[in-house]
């Protein structure tokens, strides 16, 4: 089994159930078929091989992108337009469009997903009053949440993932997470953070192309 063998197991037995917080809803997106079948002909074409990856970890999915299609920052447009044929709604979703464009800047995904994964500090996310919920957005969600994250970073790193460094889309609490997680667990020597897609999407696309230059040149420091 090969990188992508293992991740797409990784993510065909995520399992989480919330014990405290009881408003909160789990969103996973793999005990659906369809989004099983994305995660394998996505990771079987661009994600193959044995050498381990720098990871970049997102938040946690959300409802129109990763908690549709499986693939962290990747809409239902974009799968489509990358040949995999679905009938989910097809909608753009803010993050995966910068995403697509940072990887398009990188070369091509095949190139971009050699060196790097892109995933999430929780793999699985997380639905309140029909809304998006982080895993850091309350206390008994941390909470329920932490075994399982310790759990899914160790695996991914058993998977494949370098441990030299590893890097944080977002700059505010997702990174002070994974920070103060990485300080206890001693999973990487040191975290990077990145400024959040959909951050940059909503307050600085003007400076779109700045943002993008900037992630390239701090990735190519670590490759």
């Amino acid at each position: 089994m090969d990188f992508a063998d293992k991740m797409i197991d990784f993510y065909s037995s995520l399992n989480l159930k919330l014990k405290k917080s009881k408003d909160i809803d789990v969103l996973n997106p793999f005990t659906e078929k369809a989004v099983l079948r994305a995660c394998t002909w996505y990771h079987k074409k661009y994600c193959q091989g044995d050498n381990k990856r720098i990871f970049l970890f997102g938040i946690n999915p959300g409802r129109f992108g990763a908690g549709v299609t499986g693939i962290p920052f990747t809409d239902p447009i974009q799968m489509s337009e990358l040949g995999f044929e679905n009938d989910w709604k097809q909608r753009f979703e803010l993050s995966a469009i910068y995403i697509d464009e940072l990887i398009n800047a990188y070369g091509s995904r095949k190139l971009f997903f050699q060196d790097f994964y892109i995933s999430s500090v929780c793999p699985l996310g997380f639905v309140k009053d029909g809304k998006n919920i982080n895993y850091y957005d309350e206390t008994t969600l941390i909470e329920d949440t932490r075994k399982f994250i310790i759990r899914t970073i160790k695996d991914q790193i058993s998977i494949g993932a370098r441990t030299d460094v590893c890097f944080s889309l977002g700059k505010g609490k997702n990174y002070k997470y994974l920070v103060k997680l990485n300080q206890e667990k001693g999973f990487f020597d040191k975290v990077v953070a990145l400024p959040h897609p959909r951050w940059v999407m909503q307050y600085k696309r003007k400076e779109k192309n700045k943002h993008v230059d900037q992630t390239l040149a701090l990735l190519g420091n670590h490759k």
